[in-house]
């Protein structure tokens, strides 16, 4: 599966997410808005990312803990947003499904930071 594959399963899973082209790349917005995941190769320099929107301080947090992977992006770093590099090879397959974990939190929680209270409440219910 392509990082683009399974960015839009990660993010369509989530309650009335859909998709669509924002500034020329694949993005994921919450109902008609707001968007929550963008594709990013704005700048066409070669690096397969996601911007997403993020909680307060988790930036800050993900940068920290792995600077190779998470960055801030422009534009929207100032917001708080989450840069996500995707094409940082993984040692092993157990390295890689732990990455692809991460980017599925960074994706929720950017999610539950834009959705309104009643979708983050059915995505809680129907969370096992």
């Amino acid at each position: 599966m392509t990082p683009l594959e399974r960015i839009r399963a990660l993010a369509l899973a989530l309650p009335e997410a859909t998709e669509r082209v924002s500034h020329g790349e694949a993005s994921w917005f919450v109902r008609k808005a707001p968007q929550f995941v963008t594709m990013a190769d704005h700048h066409h320099d070669d690096r397969v990312a996601i911007w997403a929107a993020a909680p307060p301080g988790a930036q800050a947090d993900w940068v920290s803990r792995d600077p190779s992977r998470f960055f801030v992006p422009p534009y929207v770093g100032g917001r708080g947003w989450i840069g996500v590099y995707l094409d940082v090879p993984s040692a092993n397959e157990t390295e890689d499904e732990k990455f692809w974990n991460d980017v599925a939190d960074v994706v929720e929680d950017a999610y539950r930071t834009v959705a309104p209270k009643t979708l983050i409440r059915k995505l809680d219910e129907d969370s096992p």
